[in-house]
This record gives C-alpha cells, sequence and structure tokens, in this order.
C-alpha cells in the first residue's frame, strides 16, 4: 500500500478540517466523499478545489460498491457514528470516529470489539493527545515529578447554546446528548487521559438552560485511591471558548490556561510559565492515524478505549443528574 485512501463520512465543517489534515499526509488520499447533503458537498468543493474530481455519495453503502478504499473518518451526527463505525469494519476498512465515539458505553464495547474481530483500527479523534501543552502536561504527570494527583479541576467555557441553537447538535435524537456529550467529552477525557486516575464516583448538576438537551454541568468527582476532582462544562457562556486545567499534586501544580503552561514544583515553589519551545510538537488525529495504518506507530494516540471510558463517565453523570445522587462506576 502506497497511499491510505480515504472515505470522507460527513463533509461539514469537522468534516472539511479532517479533509485539510488529510490533503497535507504525503501518504494519504481522499477517494470517496459521503454526505446526505449535496448542498454540503458543493460547499466542501467550492473551498477545497482539489475536490472536484473526487466522486461523491449521499450513503456509504453506494460509496462502498463504487471505490476502493483503506479507512474511513466519520464526521457525522453523533447518533450515526455507531452504524456507519460497523459498516465500515465489516468492509474492512480502518476507522478514525470524531469524538464522542459512538452513542452510549454499550455500543461503545461493541465496535471495540468488532474491530478486534476483523482486525482493524478504530480511534477516536481526541486531538488534545497530540497537542504539545496536554503532552507536557501528562508527560510530567506520568514522570512523578508532581508526586501523587490529589486533585483535578477542569472548567471550559464555549457560547455553545447560542451558536448551536437550531442546528443538529441540540436534537438529542440526533446527537445523543447536549453540551457534556460535544465539546465538553474532550474535557472528560482530557481528565481521564492526563492523571490516568480511575473513577470511582460522579455526582453531577446538569441544566438545560430551556432546551432538549445538558448545556451548562458542574460535576464531583471521587477517583479510586482518594484523588478528588472537578468537571465543569459552561454551555451558556457569552465567550466563543476558554479550557482550564488545574492539577494538584503532593510535590507541585501544573496548570494549563487556554494554551499556556504554568508550572510549581516542590512546597511553596515559584510559579512559572513553560516556553512554547519547550512544549513537545504537535500533530493531529489524521496524520496520527496515517502513522498507524502503515504501521510506522504500535498504537494510537487516542485509541478507542479513551471513546468508552468517556461515554461510561457521561452515562454516570447524566445518571446524577437525573436521582440528585452519587453514582459509582462498575468495574
Amino acid at each position: 500500500m502506497n497511499k491510505v485512501r480515504f472515505l470522507m463520512i460527513g463533509v461539514g465543517g469537522m468534516g472539511q478540517a479532517h479533509i485539510r489534515n488529510i490533503l497535507e499526509i504525503e501518504n494519504a488520499e481522499i477517494v470517496g466523499l459521503v454526505d446526505p447533503s449535496e448542498q454540503s458537498i458543493k460547499r466542501a468543493r467550492s473551498r477545497l478545489r482539489v475536490l472536484q474530481d473526487v466522486p461523491s455519495f449521499s450513503n456509504i453503502e453506494d460509496a462502498f460498491d463504487a471505490v476502493q478504499a483503506d479507512a474511513a473518518v466519520i464526521v457525522t451526527p453523533h447518533s450515526q457514528h455507531f452504524d456507519q463505525g460497523m459498516a465500515c469494519l465489516q468492509k474492512g476498512l480502518h476507522v478514525l470516529m470524531e469524538k464522542p465515539f459512538v452513542a452510549g458505553s454499550e455500543n461503545a464495547r461493541k465496535i471495540i470489539q468488532e474491530a478486534e474481530a476483523v482486525g482493524r483500527h478504530l480511534v477516536v479523534s481526541y486531538q488534545r493527545h497530540l497537542q504539545g501543552p496536554y503532552i507536557y502536561l501528562r508527560n510530567l504527570i506520568q514522570s512523578g515529578e508532581l508526586g501523587e494527583i490529589r486533585f483535578i479541576t477542569a472548567y471550559q467555557a464555549q457560547s455553545w447554546l447560542e451558536s448551536q441553537r437550531g442546528t443538529w447538535r441540540q436534537n438529542k435524537s440526533l446527537s445523543c446528548g447536549g453540551q457534556l456529550n460535544d465539546s465538553g467529552s474532550h474535557l472528560i477525557d482530557v481528565v481521564l487521559w492526563l492523571t490516568g486516575l480511575t473513577p470511582e464516583a460522579v455526582l453531577a448538576n446538569i441544566d438545560n438552560r430551556g432546551t432538549e438537551v445538558d448545556i451548562d454541568s458542574a460535576l464531583t468527582i471521587r477517583f479510586v485511591g482518594g484523588a478528588m476532582g472537578t468537571i465543569n462544562v459552561v454551555g451558556s457562556a457569552t465567550v466563543n471558548w476558554w479550557e482550564d486545567v488545574s492539577i494538584h499534586g503532593t510535590n507541585g501544580c501544573a496548570w494549563y490556561r487556554n494554551g499556556e503552561i504554568l508550572v510549581s514544583k516542590g512546597m511553596n515553589g515559584p510559579v512559572e510559565r513553560v516556553s512554547e519551545q519547550a512544549l513537545p510538537p504537535s500533530s493531529n488525529p489524521d496524520a496520527d492515524f496515517v502513522n498507524l495504518v502503515f504501521g510506522r506507530i504500535a498504537s494510537p494516540a487516542a485509541p478507542a478505549e479513551c471513546g468508552y471510558q468517556v461515554a461510561r463517565f457521561t452515562e454516570a453523570a447524566w445518571q446524577s443528574a437525573e436521582t440528585n445522587q452519587f453514582v459509582s462506576f462498575t468495574v
């Protein structure tokens, strides 16, 4: 195989972001565009002229019959991910799935098992696993320099209530959940991936702000071993984007402040800003996925198991919000 031949399933805004990434990869090409919206296909072609001669299809079955592909990137409404992912795997394609993976932890476990059964790669597109600031934080935590992690708090603010009003993302039957399940899934993943901690129980307070999906979420977490944490997702914010993560260990602290990294080591050590030059290089999920398919790396930056763990956590948070009680995680 000289190139990884991609089917792009979903060519809206995020789909086009993946397309741009793939077009920059030497050993990758796009052989088919799949989207039921002819307008979305036309828009993608007008913005990316290189797609003019790439065939398009309204459904994946027609694409399977017409083109030879090695892999698929799935960037469609969340409720469609499971069926489309299963179909691609059963056709022998490797799959890169946009967050928040598939609807529900049961489906997540099923599709992971299917990928294992057919011997194909299944990866979730959590790009923070490939961004220098977050890689730096994870390496710092995993090195033990901060000591035992005792507390982590993560905060995200986005004008999601207004910016996504009237779109499929606030249609529960298509999105399978609201902001906690959308941008918020990145924050849940970051907390679990950075620390390596195992959640024991979660208590959630969630407000839909008059919609049919969750908008604002305040979560309190107990971890196995005694660490504590909070996750705060504000979908009704008036700012376009802000993200904070704070990690407190027995021998130091570290902070992510919307792209900037601060670190303090030892008791009452000075808080120092980490220079951009000291951060690991960044990449993207598409480049990582191509390297995986070619066997250049042994495992992806964000394996499908991360998607399962986020789905499991999100379900527990929703259950807690309904019962107003801590919900424990089963092993």
